[in-house]
């Protein structure tokens, strides 16, 4: 396994688990020795104990010398990073054709060349190009094997996928991939064989989709606003036709993470290139950036008066819960957007703060949810983590200067919030109480204020 990154760390722990010898490859030797250390450099659960009991077994191993154990293996993975190009949206393949070139000159015997990173249509085709030009006696055959693992749950989809997608029409590799995937199969997990260039085709079209998805409930949800309907009512009606299913119609501030935005961008340039241009992917892309800035301006409608010297507690970072991950997390945009208004920011997430200090200024990272909303004018709740799901609101409501709530992610019920005197916001709901009005503004906070100190 070339890459012992995310993907490759979960594939490779996750293979080991099948009984099959693995060894993780990454040329970072500092993070190799923390993984031989038994220091798991991503948090996603479960990963620890997996990784534990499969070294333990003597199953799964690390190493940053990829010559050795190149020549030792039937099947390579690549998994490494490929993200956007600076500039452009590309997607960056450098440390792909990097591995490429290197494991050219390892190659002993017949030898399986997987391409497990997200890929635009052709690499594989390049990958085989390069190894051959640098070993043309190698013998050698490159397939697609791309991976559909959500973060947070990744081993649950490792062991229990909807599909396994594997491009080769070469049979001498269908069969030793349906072998090393065959524990899969008590799962009844379908292998869906195709050529080399759709399955690569195929993860992009499926997490564009997905992004799509995403966006379009998120503009329902605006739409819902001003017309005085429930989004969640609407996500549902549509969610119970088995032709569109449920999930992803979850309204809130725009999609983030390591893999949709990047591959919708790298989806559009590679559809230019090829002179085929996808306009509603490009509008996704353009509608989820503009989105998460815009949630900025939801909380500002808090305060007609102005936001400057205010104190805004955000519960969550990560761009979804059960992972640290901080790419792309609707959170930077939004709290940068509010700094731009002039507000201080106290933040709290349960795992990312480590990442998102090198990435976030002048903010204030706090110790739990009630230290974070301690003395805020208002607090947002951005990522869904379960721990944010059942606050004591009574406590909330006294810890915080102002009680107000923005809810980017629907989790609390608006006559819920009102019972226990906030003045809440939320997505893609009736705002009944939230006016335009500065003057009826300044008279909702203060009969909250009122409704606080009431037994």
């Amino acid at each position: 396994m070339v890459g012992a990154g995310y993907v490759g760390l979960v594939s490779g722990a996750c293979i080991a688990d099948f009984g099959h010898s693995v060894v993780c490859v990454d040329k970072d030797s500092r993070k190799i020795d923390s993984l031989r250390r038994g220091e798991i450099p991503i948090y996603e659960p479960g990963l620890n104990d997996l990784v534990s009991n499969n070294c333990n077994q003597s199953r799964l191993s690390f190493s940053s010398e990829l010559d050795e154990e190149v020549g030792a293996a039937e099947v390579v993975f690549m998994a490494v990073g490929t993200p956007s190009r600076r500039g452009d949206g590309h997607a960056d393949l450098s440390f792909v054709f990097d591995a490429a070139r290197s494991i050219a000159k390892a190659l002993r015997g017949f030898t399986v060349v997987v391409t497990k990173s997200t890929v635009p249509v052709g690499t594989g085709d390049e990958v085989e190009r390069i190894i051959r030009e640098i070993c043309p006696d190698a013998d050698f055959s490159v397939a697609s094997n791309p991976e559909f693992l959500r973060e947070g749950a990744a081993i649950h989809d490792f062991k229990h996928p909807d599909r396994i997608v594997v491009g080769t029409e070469d049979e001498r590799v269908r069969k030793i991939l349906g072998d090393l995937y065959r524990p899969l199969s008590l799962n009844q997990a379908p292998i869906l064989y195709t050529t080399r260039r759709a399955a690569e085709l195929i993860k992009y079209a499926a997490n564009a989709f997905l992004a799509t998805k995403i966006t379009f409930i998120n503009e329902i949800a605006d739409l819902c606003e001003k017309v005085g309907a429930e989004v969640q009512e609407v996500a549902r009606g549509m969610g119970l036709d088995n032709r569109i299913g449920p999930k992803f119609l979850n309204a809130g501030p725009g999609f983030g993470g390591s893999c949709f935005p990047k591959d919708v961008k790298a989806l559009v340039q590679t559809a230019r290139d090829n002179a085929v241009p996808l306009r509603i992917l490009e509008a996704v892309s353009v509608v989820n950036d503009q989105r998460k800035r815009a949630m900025a301006r939801k909380v500002s409608e808090m305060f007609p008066a102005g936001m400057r010297g205010k104190t805004i507690a955000v519960l969550g970072l990560t761009f979804k819960p059960n992972t640290d991950d901080m790419r792309d997390a609707p959170s930077l945009s939004l709290i940068t957007a509010l700094q731009d208004f002039g507000a201080r920011i106290q933040a709290f997430d349960p795992v990312g703060m480590d990442h998102a200090r090198s990435m976030l200024s002048d903010v204030s990272f706090c110790n739990s949810a009630y230290e974070c909303a301690d003395g805020a004018d208002a607090l947002i709740i951005v990522t869904e983590w379960e721990q944010f799901r059942a606050l004591d609101l009574d406590r909330l409501r006294m810890v915080m200067a102002t009680p107000v709530v923005v809810d980017l992610r629907n989790i609390y019920r608006a006559d819920e919030m009102e019972r226990h005197g906030f003045v809440y916001s939320s997505v893609g709901r009736p705002n009944p109480l939230i006016s335009d009005s500065s003057a009826a503004m300044e008279e909702i906070v203060a009969e909250s204020r009122r409704r606080a100190v009431m037994p």
